[in-house]
């Protein structure tokens, strides 16, 4: 078994043995195809490629990670996407998460506080191709207004609470999924569901651990990002 079939399996497993928090035995199965196709080892620093297809996150620099491969399958099925929609990302990091949405919607439009991260991201998404992808420096407290309203909004990065301009960027019928909480602490995946009338449905999913958002109210702390807590 390859890497790449080792971590596919190892998301089925973590899958299963979430089944009972997450509400699904599998996962979509095109969210597991884009999984498949998106070289993960791509959006490691060199050195760091031999972690690209464990299961949990990994260090990209500037007390920044890559999410866990299965954090990334549950939040890009828990978005519920189809392929004409649009979505934004707040959290570019190393554009992975971006690179699995791209496979499964129109557009992506991504944001990434830091912007040596945000720059690199950029361009490593344009040399591998992936051309239905803008990424842009900016605070994602406060969403990409010009693009909106979005298909879906996910957050790669844990917010103390959930910011109101993200709900406000969202199509009626879309979803927000993010997880919330404080750094060093316990932290939820949260799903949110906007209505037609403007008001909201959110669900707990379950525990997780990601870097806190930074900017806006955010606090910079560092910490490890994507991984879950069953």
């Amino acid at each position: 078994m390859n890497g790449l079939q080792r971590m596919m399996s190892d998301i089925e497993m973590e899958v299963n043995l979430t089944r009972h928090l997450i509400g699904k035995d599998a996962l979509d199965e095109r969210v597991m195809a884009a999984i498949k196709q998106v070289p993960r080892h791509e959006f490691l620093p060199e050195d760091l490629r031999y972690l690209a297809y464990n299961n949990g996150p990994a260090p990209i620099g500037l007390g920044q990670t890559i999410s866990q491969p299965y954090i990334v399958a549950l939040m890009s099925d828990l978005l519920e996407t189809k392929p004409t929609g649009t979505i934004l990302e707040v959290g570019t990091g190393s554009g992975y998460q971006a690179a699995v949405l791209s496979k499964l919607v129109k557009q992506v439009y991504s944001l990434e506080i830091i912007e040596e991260l945000s720059i690199k991201a950029q361009k490593r998404l344009e040399k591998l191709g992936y051309n239905n992808i803008t990424v842009r420096t900016g605070d994602g407290h406060f969403g990409w207004i010009e693009h909106s309203p979005y298909d879906g909004i996910i957050v790669t990065a844990a917010a103390a609470e959930i910011p109101h301009s993200l709900i406000d960027q969202l199509r009626a019928g879309a979803r927000l999924v993010i997880p919330v909480g404080l750094p060093y602490d316990y932290q939820e995946l949260m799903l949110i569901e906007k209505m037609a009338n403007g008001k909201t449905l959110s669900r707990k999913i379950l525990g997780v651990s990601f870097v806190p958002m930074t900017g806006g109210y955010g606090r910079k702390t560092k910490g490890l990002a994507g991984r879950s807590h069953e």
